[in-house]
């Protein structure tokens, strides 16, 4: 009887110092991907072009890096534990690249910030925590889905394209 006893505890001691598997390989392997690759796409938009629609129905360029930055501040002060924060608040007033680019990578930093500290405990800590972390993650990776399409139908490589291609010329060479 001991011995179940013994094991149980040791296994769970061991899964409470294991390492964060599913935190680390969200930030590396999808945020910080993702992030660079709208931070890119707000980069390569030519200015002119932040005001551009697929469809009269669609949301401009800007207006897709606007509601990114709105979802980054929204998930991200869930995981922090802080009310909503102004840059949240201000984003539905930005429309020119300089300041929405900014305002994209602050957004981003915001949340690059807790993602640093989150480990697999505290991002199952809650239903509305899990739901805030993972929304982070797959939702940026579905508004870069979208920006891709304005990219390409504005003539410009998107950057996830562009990396992939640099790193396959670099290995030919």
């Amino acid at each position: 009887m001991k011995i179940p006893v013994v094991f149980c505890c040791l296994m769970a001691s061991a899964a409470l110092h294991a390492d964060n598997n599913i935190t680390t390989a969200a930030r590396d392997r999808y945020f910080d991907v993702v992030r660079a690759s709208i931070e890119g796409s707000a980069e390569v938009m030519p200015a002119e072009k932040y005001s551009f629609r697929l469809t009269p129905a669609q949301r401009t360029f800007a207006e897709w890096l606007v509601h990114s930055i709105e979802r980054n501040y929204r998930d991200c002060a869930v995981l922090r534990g802080e009310p909503t924060q102004p840059g949240e608040k201000q984003a539905a007033s930005l429309k020119e690249k300089a300041e929405v680019s900014k305002a994209l990578k602050d957004s981003f930093d915001y949340c690059a910030a807790v993602l640093q500290t989150m480990d697999d405990q505290k991002a199952a800590a809650s239903p509305r925590v899990s739901y805030a972390y993972l929304h982070v993650i797959v939702h940026s990776n579905e508004i870069y889905g979208n920006l891709v399409g304005y990219l390409r139908a504005s003539g410009i490589v998107p950057p996830s394209t562009a990396s992939r291609a640099e790193e396959t010329g670099k290995k030919k060479k």
